[in-house]
This record gives structure tokens, C-alpha cells and sequence, in this order.
């Protein structure tokens, strides 16, 4: 009896160490992802090498961390898995146009130590950065289906100084965190507050806050130096965004200014830049509107009244004026040309060149004073326009 219960032991034992009564299983993922196209500002040279380091062995990989079981030798962290890559990142067809989606495949090797997934560690070994949109697990032991919503852009791991992780779509009051993902969160939550120290670059994820200090602009003259706004006991606020730019030449208290071009390379953490889509229109528009301050500069010389509005007219003539351009002809460029920017210079849809958008109030030609009637100035007063210091057109 006694060597029975001897050799039971050391059969466990020797199935702990060497696993042979392990449960396994393969569990399959997919990865949805936007590439950093050549076509949306990059060049191609990224695409290219993105290629070759995959050829070489050096893609992106993924790590599942268990939301179950701890781990000593991971400073009792989650348990890790074994380091899996995306598959055929080289034969995956990538859409031309920006901000087109791509799916990839990944296999992880699951065993019961492991438990249940709680985190998936990224890390990019390509040269580019690419936007992650989602990571999703099927058939999880114990679990079923477990979704990743990621939203976030992944920059190459030698920016960071610590990987990726993404966590599983499930919350969890502070009492309630898994012991196994206290250790992720906290230096998760670590990567994202900073230090306070050191410029801010185009990878980090910093959100941070700094005074305003940089109201003015000493370097051009001392009387264009302003007080920092808040800091102080009496007024503590407000606080902006930390961008770590260097401080002015005079005063070492205020920080240096930025004039185009640079004014789009002030540090905001990357998930809160604009889009493509967005930063297109934004630039667009803007535009737009010098070309419309122009005009009119040019218009002054022969208006003998350049700061007034002569007429309703032309109040119209801001929105439903401009250049117009035939239709074909608009739609036969646009369709061959990939960017953004450029489609909201050629649109079709009726806000031509040079035009601003027609405000809802006066879009309907069949009522052009519907600006003035009872029903719009009772909307305007209970929306907080306050028409009653809208003055009369003379």
C-alpha cells in the first residue's frame, strides 16, 4: 500500500514536470488591423521592409497572459504563453485606399495551466506602425468566444519600453481585478500617467498635464510675454495637455511657440490625433478658408463698401457660390485620386470649390427668409443664440 502510494506520487510529479497529461489545444484568433498605407502620407519604403523583416522571422507577435493563474517566475503576474506570430502578413492582400481593414490569422497553444486568457502581449517588430482594431479568440476552453477591442495604434517595439498589452472586453470594479492582471494593469496604468520628465515623442502614450504657459511669446518681443494661467493656490486651473516642448530663449518659464508647419507635430498621444479621414477634412477646410479670406481681399478693391454686406445676396453667395465644376469631370478625378484631402477639393455632392457648407436654416431655396420667422427665432432663443443681438441688416 505504502509503495502504491509512492509510485502514484512520483507519477505525479513526473507528469507535472514533463506534462505528459496535459490538456492542450489549439485555439485560433483573428486579428483586424489598418496598415500604414503608402497611399495615406507614407512612403513606400516601410511597406517594403515591413516585407523583409517578416521574411527574416521578425513579425508581429502575440502572448497570451492568463487572467487565472499567477506566475513567480513573471514576478506573480499572469501565467504567459508561448510566443505566437500573425501568419502570411506577406500574402495577405492589403487594399490600396487608407484606413482599409485587413484580416490575419494566429494560432495559440493553450494548455489548463494557462486557464483563461485575460490579455494578449503585442509586439510589432516591423518598421511601421499600424492602427490594431480588434483581437478575437474562438472556442476558449471554459470560456467561448473572447473579444479584445483594441482601437490603438501600435508603433515598432523599440519605441517602447515595455510591450504592447491589450486587454479582454470585461471590467472589473477594483476589488474584483484577477490577482494574475494586477501586475499588467498597474504598469499599464504606469506607461500611461509618465513621469512628468523628458520630451514627448511621436510613439509615447503619455497623458500628462502641464499649466499654460505658453500664452505668449516672449522671444519676439516683451510685450508679447504673458503670466502662466493657473498653478497657483488661487487658481489652480486650468491645465492643459503636456506636449514637452522646449522652453522660450527669455524666460525659461514659458514654453517656446510653434508657427506652421510645425503647429501639426505638437506632441498629442496617438490614439487622439485625427484620423485620416478627419485630419483630410481638417486641412481641407482650412484651406478652403484662406482662399475664401483672399478673395474678398482681392473683391475690396473695387467694392466701395468691402467691410459691409450690401445685400442678402450676398450673405447667399458664402455658401451657395463658389466654382462650380462639371459633375463628370469631377467624379472621373476623384475616382483616381487616393487621397482624402485631395476628394474634399473635387466633391460631387454639392459642396463645390471654394464654398462653405450650407447651413440647415437657409438650405431650402424655396424658403429663403425662413431665417426670419417666428418658428427659427423661438429655436434660436432656446438654443442659446440669443437673436436678439443679431443687429439689422442696413
Amino acid at each position: 500500500m505504502v509503495l502504491g502510494d509512492l509510485a502514484s506520487s512520483i507519477g505525479n510529479v513526473v507528469s507535472d514536470v514533463t506534462g505528459i497529461n496535459k490538456t492542450t489545444k489549439t485555439v485560433t484568433g483573428s486579428v483586424v488591423l489598418v496598415k500604414k498605407n503608402f497611399l495615406d502620407f507614407t512612403s513606400l519604403t516601410s511597406t517594403v521592409v515591413d516585407g523583409l523583416f517578416e521574411l527574416l522571422g521578425n513579425g508581429v507577435t502575440l502572448q497570451l497572459v492568463s487572467a487565472e493563474n499567477t506566475d513567480p517566475a513573471n514576478e506573480n503576474g499572469g501565467k504567459l504563453g508561448k510566443l505566437e506570430a500573425l501568419e502570411y502578413w506577406n500574402l495577405t492582400y492589403t487594399p490600396p485606399l487608407a484606413g482599409s481593414d485587413s484580416l490575419y490569422k494566429v494560432s495559440f497553444e493553450w494548455d489548463e495551466e494557462l486557464g483563461i486568457p485575460g490579455a494578449i502581449i503585442l509586439r510589432n517588430n516591423h518598421a511601421a506602425e499600424f492602427f490594431l482594431k480588434t483581437i478575437t479568440l474562438e472556442d476558449v476552453p471554459g470560456e467561448g468566444r473572447i473579444h479584445f477591442v483594441c482601437n490603438s495604434w501600435v508603433y515598432p517595439d523599440k519605441q517602447y519600453k515595455q510591450p504592447r498589452i491589450f486587454f479582454a472586453n470585461k471590467t472589473y470594479l477594483p476589488h474584483e481585478m484577477p490577482a494574475a492582471l494586477r501586475k499588467c494593469r498597474e504598469e499599464e496604468l504606469k506607461a500611461l500617467r509618465g513621469d512628468g520628465t523628458g520630451e514627448l515623442k511621436t510613439g509615447d502614450r503619455v497623458y500628462d498635464y502641464a499649466l499654460y504657459n505658453d500664452l505668449g511669446d516672449p522671444d519676439n518681443g516683451a510685450d508679447l510675454a504673458r503670466p502662466v494661467l493657473g498653478g497657483s493656490a488661487q487658481y489652480p486651473y486650468p491645465r492643459r495637455g503636456r506636449t514637452s516642448r522646449p522652453p522660450s530663449k527669455t524666460d525659461p518659464n514659458t514654453e517656446s511657440r510653434v508657427f506652421l508647419p510645425e503647429v501639426l507635430n505638437i506632441y498629442v498621444p496617438r490614439d487622439e490625433q485625427f484620423g485620416h479621414l478627419k485630419l483630410s477634412d481638417f486641412i481641407a477646410f482650412n484651406l478652403k478658408g484662406l482662399v475664401n479670406q483672399i478673395i474678398p481681399l482681392l473683391e475690396a478693391y473695387v467694392n466701395l463698401t468691402p467691410n459691409e454686406f450690401d445685400s442678402f445676396k450676398d450673405v447667399d453667395n458664402l455658401y451657395f457660390n463658389g466654382i462650380p465644376l462639371p459633375t463628370d469631370l469631377v467624379n472621373q478625378i476623384a475616382s483616381n485620386i487616393p487621397l482624402e484631402m485631395m476628394q474634399e477639393f473635387f466633391r460631387s455632392d454639392g459642396q463645390q470649390l471654394l464654398k462653405y457648407p450650407v447651413p440647415q436654416v437657409i438650405q431650402d431655396r424655396s424658403n429663403p427668409i425662413a431665417w426670419r420667422t417666428d418658428e427659427e427665432f423661438g429655436r434660436e432663443m432656446i438654443a442659446g443664440l440669443n437673436p436678439l443681438l443679431i443687429q439689422l441688416l442696413k
